[in-house]
C-alpha cells in the first residue's frame, strides 16, 4: 500500500472547513499535519492530530509535507503558490488560481519545471446539476444545440461586514467569485469561446464590488449565457438548454454546499443525491415522436477530486483539474472585465 499523502491547509475559513477537511476526513490516502490558523483552532474539531501553526513559513519549510491546499484570500494566491512550487512540493490552490492569466502561466511553467503536481479546486466540475447537463448534452436528444443559459443567483441585500470579498479593485467580486465557476463550466462544455460580451455592475445599495453580471459567450452558430445576480429572490432556472428538436429546464441548485456548512462528512452512498422534486425537466420530438419527462439528477461527488489527485500523485494518473485550463478560463474572465470597460465584444 502506498502511504498517505502528507498534507497542510493554509487557511481554515469556510473553503477550509466545509470543502477541502471533509474530502480530505474521508479519504485514507491523505494525511493533514498541519493548518494554518492565524488565531483560532477550528481545525482541531477535524484534525485532532495536526498540528496549527501561525505562520506559513513554518508550511513551506516542513521537508514532511508533500501537499499543500492554497486556499486563502485571491490576492495571496499566486506569491504563495510560488513558494510551495520552489519548496519542491505538490499544489493545490482555490479558484481563481491567480488574479491575472499570465501569473497562472508561471505557474503551470514553474510546477513542470520542478516535477511537482499542481491543480486547481474547481469543485462546480462535480456538481450533480452540471454533470446531468453534461450527459445530455452528450447524448444528443435536444439536437443542434441552439443556446446555453447558466445562473447563479442569491438574494442578499445586505453587505457582509469586514470581508475581503465585499471591498476591493476589480478583481474583487462576483465575476472573480462564482464567475470563476460558472466560466469553468462553460469551458469545459464547449471549449473556448470566439467572442466575449461582458455587462458588470452593482446592484446592491452600498455595494462597493460587482454584485452582478451577464456574460455573452459566442460559440460557432450558438451562444453561452452565463448570469449573476445578488438581487434575485424568486430565480428561475440554473440550467436552460435549447436545442433544434427541443429544450431541457433544471431549478435548484446542487445541494453538497448545503449539506457541508452544516457539518456533515461527504460519505455514505447517498451523498450528493437529489431529491426527485429537484430533477430537471426534458421535451423534445424527433421522428415524429414526442418525449416530456423528468430527468434525474446525477449524484454529485465533490470527494472526487482529491480521490483524483491522489491517483495524479501517486500512481501519475490524468488530473481532473489540469492548470493549463485555469490558464484560458482567466483569460475569459480577463476579457470580461475588457468588454464591460469597453461596452463592446471581445475577439479571442
Amino acid at each position: 500500500m502506498n502511504q498517505p499523502i502528507k498534507v497542510a491547509i493554509s487557511s481554515f475559513g469556510l473553503s477550509g472547513q466545509a470543502f477541502h477537511g471533509p474530502s480530505l476526513k474521508v479519504n485514507s490516502g491523505f494525511e493533514v499535519l498541519q493548518v494554518l490558523e492565524r488565531s483560532k483552532e477550528l481545525s482541531q474539531s477535524l484534525f485532532p492530530d495536526a498540528e496549527i501553526v501561525r505562520n506559513f513559513q513554518e508550511i513551506v519549510n516542513n521537508s514532511a509535507v508533500e501537499l499543500v491546499i492554497v486556499n486563502t484570500p485571491d490576492y495571496l494566491h499566486f506569491e504563495m503558490a510560488k513558494q510551495v512550487i520552489n519548496a519542491g512540493k505538490h499544489l493545490v490552490v482555490e479558484k481563481p488560481v491567480a488574479q491575472k492569466s499570465a501569473e497562472a502561466a508561471e505557474l503551470v511553467r514553474l510546477a513542470k519545471e520542478k516535477g511537482v503536481v499542481f491543480t486547481v479546486y474547481q469543485n462546480r466540475r462535480l456538481d450533480g446539476d452540471f454533470l446531468t447537463v453534461k450527459k445530455i448534452l452528450e447524448q444528443g436528444n435536444l439536437g443542434r444545440l441552439v443556446e446555453f443559459e447558466s445562473h447563479f443567483d442569491r438574494y442578499r441585500t445586505y453587505i457582509t461586514p469586514d470581508t475581503w470579498k465585499e471591498e476591493g479593485d476589480e478583481y474583487i467580486g462576483v465575476l472573480y467569485n462564482l464567475g470563476s465557476h460558472m466560466v469553468d463550466q462553460a469551458y469545459i462544455l464547449f471549449g473556448k469561446p470566439s467572442s466575449v460580451n461582458a455587462n458588470l455592475k452593482i446592484v446592491r445599495t452600498g455595494g462597493k464590488v460587482a454584485d452582478y453580471y451577464d456574460i455573452r459567450l459566442e460559440y460557432e452558430n450558438f451562444t453561452a449565457i452565463l448570469k449573476c445576480s445578488y438581487l434575485v429572490m424568486d430565480p428561475g432556472p440554473r440550467y436552460s438548454l435549447y436545442g433544434e428538436y427541443g429544450t431541457f429546464h433544471k431549478w435548484g441548485i446542487d445541494p453538497q454546499e448545503d449539506v457541508l456548512r452544516t457539518g456533515k462528512l461527504p460519505q455514505g452512498p447517498d451523498w450528493g443525491k437529489e431529491a426527485e422534486s429537484e430533477w430537471g425537466k426534458i421535451i423534445y420530438e424527433r421522428d415524429g415522436l414526442k418525449f416530456l419527462g423528468k430527468v434525474e439528477t446525477i449524484q454529485g461527488d465533490y470527494p472526487f477530486f482529491y480521490k483524483n489527485l491522489y491517483d495524479a500523485i501517486r500512481k501519475g494518473k490524468e488530473l481532473l483539474v489540469k492548470p493549463e485550463e485555469t490558464v484560458e478560463v482567466l483569460e475569459i474572465l480577463e476579457a470580461c472585465m475588457e468588454s464591460n470597460r469597453k461596452k463592446s465584444a471581445i475577439i479571442l
